[in-house]
């Protein structure tokens, strides 16, 4: 299957009409990276389509068409923007904690998430034990890898058990997600139909509130805002950020601070919300429904809105709302296992990048441009939903790579020709530009990185 079939059946998925899809150049062929999976042609899939897209919507707003072109050896180190990141020359600090990682317990592996204090320090209330490795794999020792895992999931925390495909594809939350569609669209309000607006780019005048952190969700606002659209990032002084994550993923952006806890804030963040036209947040499913955020409460304030969710492993079934990191679905759901067992190894092995948050944050994009083209026909307020577990599935059935493993990993060499360079606050910034290639619109970031709380909590359009 190449890139050309998978992206077919990616537009197919959503209904999105295909006649844009003969403006698209295609080049490269996996393997591009250390993997059994096709994670070049995913990378490929996922920005093409996202450019596609916004291309479709600018040019029925009026705007040109145009050719697009997306190289996989492109869209693969973009994949893994954050490993490219430098300031200055230099790299930036480690994004993983130095008690993150794989540890052996009684029957097995177990995986743990430590980059955030709140999940760091409950894991060591769970086990018992001093902050160093070495006592948490002697305490690991005596817990069944399943046990550790539910454990986790009842103290409000992080932890994956190591699963064989086999024993995925068993459990029932897996039966579920084999029913899901990839990205969810569907109108959940009803309202007038709204024109495109037309600008210079094919985003412009498109207003996106974005309460997400991490990899995937500020993946999908950086994109949107690639193409031109105004992306407001809303976060607390009191949640941490992880900084070359935080700057690879805020450009192209503004930053404000808001505590929702705080009424007077909350109204602000209610205001901005009723001059978006887009609401993305990655809090766990029903989290923001005691503050009245909930996507009826949002289209409510501001009828015709687009409210997008990204989440871990959906919002309904035995696993719904529960908490997780792209690290951790891998290694729950037998891609871990996969892919050690193409290497020849005995130890769970990771994917060289984090594929499911990366992949997810495009098919966010993707879902919220397909549901604005909707909306132009059909008005209402439409509903996005995408699931790393969800991504996990459709990555299992792209097929594997068989010389993948054999590949060499990529250096700062080899993908110095995608590398822009701006400056910032944080100084000169070397990141990876966008893989898309318009032929009319050039995509870009218009704003460098920022730290949070660098702007007003306001429109800069109206």
């Amino acid at each position: 299957m190449d890139s050309a079939i998978t992206l077919r059946t990616l537009w197919q998925q959503i209904n999105a009409p295909d006649e844009c899809l003969k403006q698209l150049c295609l080049t490269g062929a996996d393997p591009v990276l250390p993997s059994s999976f096709p994670l070049g042609r995913m990378a490929q899939t996922c920005i093409a389509a996202c450019a596609l897209m916004a291309g479709r919507l600018h040019s029925d707003a009026g705007g040109p068409k145009q050719a697009i072109a997306v190289d996989m050896q492109h869209a693969a180190t973009e994949f893994h923007s954050e490993r490219w990141l430098r300031i200055n020359g230099e790299e930036p600090p480690p994004i993983w904690d130095e008690l993150a990682g794989i540890y052996p317990c009684a029957d097995g592996f177990v995986r743990l998430h430590t980059n955030f204090p709140q999940h760091r320090d409950g894991v060591l209330r769970l086990l018992s034990c001093e902050p160093k490795r070495e006592a948490i794999a002697n305490a690991l020792l005596s817990w069944e890898s399943i046990a550790f895992e539910e454990g986790c999931a009842e103290a409000g925390i992080v932890g994956s058990a190591y699963r064989q495909l086999n024993d995925w594809l068993a459990h029932p939350h897996a039966e579920l997600v084999s029913t899901w569609p990839l990205i969810s669209i569907e109108k959940f309000a009803d309202g007038t139909a709204r024109d495109l607006d037309l600008g210079p780019r094919p985003l412009s005048g498109l207003r996106v509130l974005d309460l997400t952190r991490v990899i995937a969700g500020p993946v999908c606002t950086r994109t949107l805002a690639a193409y031109g659209a105004e992306v407001l990032t809303i976060s607390s002084p009191h949640l941490p950020w992880t900084d070359a994550i935080g700057m690879d993923t805020s450009r192209g952006k503004r930053a404000a601070f808001l505590h929702l806890r705080h009424p007077d804030e909350l109204d602000q963040l209610k205001a901005l919300v009723n001059d978006c036209h887009v609401f993305v947040q990655g809090y766990r499913p029903g989290a923001l429904d005691g503050l009245k955020l909930s996507g009826e409460e949002i289209a409510r304030i501001r009828p015709g809105i687009i409210h997008a969710s990204i989440n871990a492993y959906g919002s309904c079934g035995p696993w719904g709302g529960r908490r997780g990191f792209d690290s951790l679905v891998q290694t729950a759901t037998g891609i871990n296992a996969m892919e050690a067992e193409a290497f020849g190894e005995k130890l769970p092995r990771a994917l060289p990048l984090q594929a499911l948050d990366h992949a997810s944050g495009y098919l966010l994009a993707l879902g919220v441009m397909e549901a604005r083209r909707r909306q132009r026909l059909e008005g209402g307020s439409w509903r996005v939903e995408v699931s790393l577990v969800r991504t996990a599935h459709w990555l299992r059935s792209l097929g594997r790579v068989a010389t993948g493993p054999k590949h060499p990993a990529p250096n700062f060499e080899s993908i110095a020709p995608w590398i822009n360079e701006c400056e910032s606050d944080f100084g000169r910034i070397s990141y990876v530009a966008h893989a898309a290639i318009f032929e009319k619109t050039p995509a870009y970031w218009a704003l460098p990185p920022v730290p949070p709380g660098s702007h007003p909590a306001i429109w800069l359009t109206r």
